[in-house]
């Protein structure tokens, strides 16, 4: 079975847990860290993923580095670890996030810019695409782009829209390439 197919299997699982419990909150921050330390440490995928090493000591190990998460999240881990299946635990939690985010009307999106947005500029763009999107809330993440020249770009999802001057250029180039032929 794929891998994305398992991770989203966990996330939903984790996903009815935490609503629940109502932990939902709890778990995405937690989470987050976690994801956040794997992606940083290719190390602790190298123990976690060893042979010789125990399941014990692993999660031995598991125990000590998260402690004071939720025993839910511990758990998930440790369960990861049992079922030789730790390398799923960052695709799990970008699902879970996901879900979560759904679920509270939340929309990701990752904006270009030439320069660094202000904090205003950051929230205004955010409360005219929350309006656009008809969602409760859309989280920016600013990206510095000098191939863009001038203007915006951005990237909600699977949706690209472009307001840079280098596509207004491209679109230009393509127009005129179209009119000739």
């Amino acid at each position: 079975m794929s891998e994305l197919i398992v991770a989203k299997r966990y996330a939903e699982a984790l996903f009815q847990l935490g609503t629940e419990k109502e932990t939902l909150d709890q778990y995405v921050e937690e989470f987050t860290v976690i994801r956040d330390t794997f992606r940083d440490n290719e190390q602790l995928y190298v123990f976690l993923k060893h042979p010789k090493v125990s399941n014990g000591k692993k999660k031995q190990f598991l125990t000590t580095v998260f402690e004071g998460v939720h025993v839910d999240v511990l758990n998930t881990l440790q369960l990861l670890v049992e079922k030789k299946r730790i390398a799923i635990a960052p695709s799990m939690v970008d699902y879970f996030i996901d879900m979560v985010n759904d679920a509270k009307g939340i929309a990701k999106a990752t904006v270009y810019s030439v320069r660094p947005l202000s904090k205003k500029e950051q929230k205004s763009l955010e409360k005219t695409f929350a309006e656009r999107f008809n969602q409760q809330t859309v989280k920016l993440q600013n990206e510095v782009d000098p191939s863009i020249i001038g203007g915006l770009k951005i990237r909600v999802g699977n949706t690209i829209y472009d307001g840079s001057v280098q596509g207004k250029l491209q679109r230009m180039e393509r127009n005129i390439a179209t009119a000739n032929n």
